[in-house]
């Protein structure tokens, strides 16, 4: 009897030992699972932040969008100078005998997105532009090349190139280095 009483008292103790085990497993599971659920509550946003954060997101992709696009159209509405070229005509005006040189370097004003549809039409158009010109030069009278009236002849200039090349490019023209001299 004594030996049935250790058989049955041992298969108590292997069946104790097992029960805390599942116990220390269920209990280990049991607090991953409420840690992650946990987790899931306090970390992962709401329907509403998820909303508002990607609302935020498309405001500021629309306006770096629009700042692009606005720093662009600035950038091809910005004016550039074109250079005409240099001229040195002679010319003797009406009702006079005396003879006078004009120096010049001529440039045109044109928006940056022009640029080059301006260039191609000059490239084109260059000898006719250079003509025109020197004859807008020497069919002025003595007083319109003087430098406090030179608006006259810009005018005049403008109006002509503008004339030639097409799409009326041509913002304004301007004289650097303008010098007459009387011989």
């Amino acid at each position: 009897m004594a030996d049935s009483k250790k058989d049955a008292a041992a298969p108590e103790a292997v069946n104790t030992g097992g029960g805390k085990s599942k116990t220390i497993v269920i209990g280990f599971v049991s607090l991953i699972v409420l840690f992650e659920t946990a987790m899931f509550f306090f970390l992962v946003p709401s329907a509403e932040e998820i909303s508002a954060l990607a609302e935020a997101r498309l405001v500021k992709s629309v306006q770096q969008t629009e700042e692009n696009a606005n720093q662009k159209s600035l950038d091809e509405d910005t004016v550039e100078e074109f250079t005409l070229g240099m001229f040195g005509e002679t010319f003797s005006p009406i009702d006079s005998e005396r003879q006078f040189r004009v120096e010049m370097k001529l440039y045109g004003l044109v928006k940056k997105k022009n640029a080059d549809a301006l260039k191609a039409e000059f490239e084109l158009k260059e000898g006719r532009l250079r003509h025109a010109i020197r004859m807008k030069i020497r069919n002025s009278e003595l007083s319109e090349l003087q430098e406090n009236q030179l608006g006259l002849l810009q005018r005049r200039i403008l109006t002509t190139c503008n004339h030639l090349i097409e799409g009326d490019l041509l913002l304004g023209v301007g004289f650097t280095d303008f010098q007459m001299i009387e011989e």
